[in-house]
């Protein structure tokens, strides 16, 4: 098929034959039916980013390469911020996001084992684990119903001698109070780090300035795992405008290397070979001396080719989210006095996740969630619910230590027992949101009989 072909030539025959296909066996519409699965979130794609999968699979260059590079430029330059590192997963970019405040370049302000970070438990386990894992204290305050974000009112009831950072994420795409918690931060000299895993291009004002969620704190991070606002299969982002974070963020998804070089370049400092490190011998190759304990956590390039296809899209995709979310609430509002339906973050331009419902009192969770996946409506819990009711907490609640609770975490208990979501992804249709709309109506319409 290739013999008369230079390289060029059947390589684009390869991709314009990719493009073909995804357009043939991938980018079919189907009309939907009432009943019909819907999801609560999906991949929204077309042939762009099968051809740019297939493109970097053809250079078998496999790890980090210019497709990383051309995503770590586009998307630093979308959220409007200085750096972006690209990793295989929103929750290595939590990892590494926690790790690089305990580095010892960060002097006074690093956190040591032992010292606590302000969190909260009605989220993912993913914003907590690197901290117990690493010996820090999680202090978990309460969240408020209907934002599902953390009471900003129970900040200085958290704080001790020990408080250094404060680690929390944007709840399903609504934005916690980025300006009292950011106040709270400067005036205690504590690291802020916002998990914007899925609140990717959610707007807030601060100090009269619109900014992108992730770029407020200290340190941003993004998952780019199927479900999110974008996708590349896995892969996530660590962001912040500050050139030392940047630097650590750097060494501890790199091995725990001094060495800024990337994959494939050698000695871009002109320092490979003449400088002391530690107690090495002078000289030795700047490329194998680590400066922290770190890990490999590099996204491979054909995520990354499919991620900067994802990224021009993304815009749409924030668009059809806010609307989806709209038509969705308008359509609910009549049932509020048997559900409470959520409501954005003041000051916040949500670019929403999923879309929060928790039951009053005459409604049971467990038998609306039923009825609608019966029905073909997909639900997801607010993940963990209360993380520190989980088996992983079992050994720490029956020694009492490991972590701290403020005050009580009563609205985080409710959501545990009561709170439900449903998706409002891009791919979803008027039709798809009427139907679930119909469909919850149907399911309280059917507990309400029975009473």
């Amino acid at each position: 098929m290739f013999e008369n072909m230079t390289e060029e030539q059947a390589r684009r025959e390869i991709l314009n034959a990719t493009k073909e296909y995804c357009e043939k066996y991938h980018n079919v519409k189907k009309q939907f039916q009432n009943g019909d699965r819907i999801p609560y979130a999906s991949r929204v794609y077309d042939s762009e980013e099968m051809v740019n999968l297939v493109d970097s699979s053809l250079e078998f260059w496999l790890t980090s390469g210019r497709y990383t590079k051309e995503f770590e430029k586009e998307f630093a330059k979308y959220l409007q911020v200085k750096y972006c590192s690209l990793v295989n997963s929103g929750s290595s970019a939590n990892l590494t996001a926690f790790m690089t405040l305990t580095s010892p370049l960060l002097k006074e302000r690093r956190i040591k084992r032992g010292d606590e970070v302000i969190t909260v438990a009605a989220g993912f386990p993913t914003t907590v684990a690197p901290l117990i894992q690493y010996g820090a204290v999680p202090v978990f305050v309460d969240v408020t119903i209907p934002q599902y974000n953390i009471d900003v009112s129970q900040l200085e009831n958290a704080l001790s001698e020990k408080t250094k950072a404060v680690m929390i994420a944007h709840t399903l795409g609504n934005p916690f109070n980025l300006s009292a918690v950011k106040k709270f931060c400067q005036e205690h000299e504590l690291w802020l780090v916002e998990d914007n895993c899925d609140a990717l291009g959610t707007k807030y004002c601060i100090d009269g300035e619109e900014k992108f969620t992730g770029t407020i704190g200290d340190i941003g991070t993004s998952s780019f795992y199927p479900p999110h606002h974008m996708t590349m299969g896995e892969g996530g982002a660590v962001y912040t405008n500050n050139p030392l974070l940047h630097r650590i963020i750097r060494s501890f998804r790199d091995w725990g290397r001094d060495c800024v070089c990337t994959s494939g370049q050698d000695n871009s400092c002109g320092h490979r070979f003449d400088r002391q490190y530690g107690e090495l011998p002078l000289g030795y190759d700047h490329k194998y001396v680590y400066s922290h304990f770190g890990y490999n956590l590099k996204v491979t390039d054909m995520q990354a080719a499919i991620g900067c296809a994802q990224l021009k899209k993304f815009p749409s995709f924030v668009e059809r989210r806010r609307y989806n979310f709209k038509r969705l609430k308008e359509a609910l509002l009549d049932l509020e006095e048997w559900l409470i339906l959520p409501e954005p973050c003041e000051n916040a331009t949500p670019s929403w996740f999923g879309f929060l419902i928790t039951c009053k009192e005459k409604i049971k969770r467990n038998l609306l969630v039923q009825y609608l996946e019966q029905n073909g409506v997909q639900t997801r819990m607010l993940f963990a619910g209360n993380l520190t009711k989980h088996p992983c907490f079992d050994e720490m609640r029956e020694l009492k230590t490991g972590y701290r609770i403020v005050g009580e975490l009563k609205n985080t208990d409710r959501i545990m027992s009561d709170t439900f979501w449903i998706g409002v992804y891009p791919g979803m249709t008027d039709e798809m949101l009427d139907y679930m709309a119909e469909t919850i109506h149907n399911g309280v319409k059917q507990q309400l009989n029975k009473q």
